[in-house]
């Protein structure tokens, strides 16, 4: 019997009106979508007749920028799955919330509750909250060591993992003649006692229908790739070029094999920003209709950000600084400030016209043509091992989304990379990836020690 051809998995990550930076300008464009409800179930449904495996929604406890040039807020992203899942029966509904401003017991409920609320379509994003501003929210006149928030996060996943695992399959019985409602024996608690964490356990919420939510992680530094190994299962992720993609792939999937994991249980999704015309002419003319609309401010202010230093150290018509060249050691986005620098240096690019590059997608890669030429592209990173598929990142939204949709979908479903309806109902489903087992349960107690 042959053997089944591999498949693409196409993750929509939604952004209110679009991922570049004024694409809330555009006169089709809503720009109160990021408050808007039906604006996001609308997206969602769209997605999901399209049969992405998966949309995703990026977070942090701050306010983005200062306001003045792009939307700044969004909605509680939990909150927002909830809503979705109301309103779509198959798609994965992911979100990003930060292991740093979290304790695990909340938190692990609440992804819970969202995985039984929604059939077990549910993901997490971890991150470890990379901004000041982030800490100063929270009470902190610091924000926590990059190496520490690692440490922190790797302990809060353990937590999770065993307060998901504290409520075996088979603990409730129902049973009305007896008045026995649960097996307390299969009720566990965890007793956890670490170096962040004291938790108790059992979790109030019966375990997840996936078992665990699907675990996604989207840091690219040591610390970040360290702790994808362990407890990744999706990685989102950004890279300029295909050989760094390929490096990349490859490093994780080795790192994962060493941490005693399937590679193949470990998918890798870079994120691509297309801007697509009928012609290669008319896509240059899109990605420029967009360039036009940018406010240099706004870029400034991000990309001295970045960098965590002040905008005024920048002169739009020349290189880098020399500091900056000489990647000086941050406590932000360690691998996301190395992508720009590379870049900048690859293509010896101004300030300026790495506002422009970074304006689409703030480092994302970004692809301008045809619909042929941007599946083509997506197959040769995927087929060529720097890929197991995509975060599409439309720069405007919907229209982008529904241009990918209208126009490559089909490309990519004659080679047979996509799927053309869903197989299964659930996250994992769709991602081909197994239930976690149950660390308490008696036939899974080897599974305890992988753990602990």
């Amino acid at each position: 019997m042959a053997a089944t051809q591999r498949q693409l998995h196409l993750n929509a990550f939604l952004m209110e009106a679009g991922h570049h930076e004024a694409a809330w300008r555009l006169p089709e464009s809503n720009p109160r979508a990021d408050f808007d409800l039906q604006h996001w179930i609308e997206l969602a449904q769209l997605a999901e007749d399209a049969k992405f495996d998966s949309l995703f929604l990026a977070d942090g406890p701050a306010l983005t920028g200062s306001g003045e040039y792009r939307p700044p807020g969004q909605l509680e992203p939990l909150t927002l799955l909830t809503a979705l899942s109301q309103h779509t029966s198959r798609i994965g509904l992911i979100a990003t919330v930060s292991s740093t401003y979290n304790d695990p017991y909340n938190l692990a409920r609440r992804l819970a509750s969202v995985d039984h609320v929604s059939g077990g379509r549910a993901g997490w994003n971890i991150v470890t909250s990379a901004g000041a501003d982030e800490a100063a929210n929270f009470g902190l006149l610091e924000r926590p060591d990059h190496a520490l928030r690692y440490e922190r996060a790797d302990e809060f996943l353990t937590v999770a993992k065993a307060l998901w695992d504290s409520w075996e399959t088979e603990a409730v019985l129902g049973d009305k003649d007896s008045g026995r409602y649960a097996d307390p024996m299969r009720l566990h608690p965890i007793d956890h006692d670490g170096g962040h964490f004291r938790v108790a356990g059992p979790l109030n919420v019966e375990r997840p229908p996936q078992g665990h939510p699907l675990l996604v992680q989207a840091g690219s530094s040591e610390d970040g790739k360290k702790f994808a190994a362990r407890h990744a299962e999706a990685i989102f992720t950004a890279h300029q070029t295909y050989e760094r993609a390929a490096d990349f792939y490859r490093d994780v999937k080795s790192r994962a094999l060493a941490a005693g994991r399937d590679p193949d249980s470990v998918l890798i999704l870079p994120g691509i920003v297309p801007f697509i015309g009928s012609t290669q002419r008319e896509a240059i003319e899109l990605a420029q209709r967009f360039d036009d609309l940018r406010i240099p401010e706004f870029g400034l202010a991000q990309l001295a950000w970045n960098f965590e230093t002040d905008p005024s150290v920048f002169e739009l018509d020349s290189p880098l600084p020399d500091f900056i060249l000489a990647r000086p050691r941050l406590q932000g986005s360690q691998s996301r400030s190395d992508l720009i620098i590379e870049l900048a240096v690859r293509e010896q690019l101004t300030v300026r016209e790495i506002l422009s590059r970074l304006g689409g997608g703030r480092g994302h890669f970004t692809f301008v043509g045809t619909p042929d030429q941007v599946a083509d592209t997506i197959v040769s990173w995927f087929e060529g091992g720097a890929a197991d598929g995509f975060n599409i990142m439309a720069p405007a939204l919907p229209s982008g989304l529904a241009a990918f949709i209208e126009h490559v979908l089909p490309i990519l479903r004659s080679k047979g990379l996509f799927r053309d309806e869903y197989q299964g109902k659930t996250l994992r489903e769709h991602y081909g990836l197994a239930a976690p087992p149950n660390q308490f349960h008696e036939s899974d107690a080897h599974f305890a020690s992988d753990i602990s």
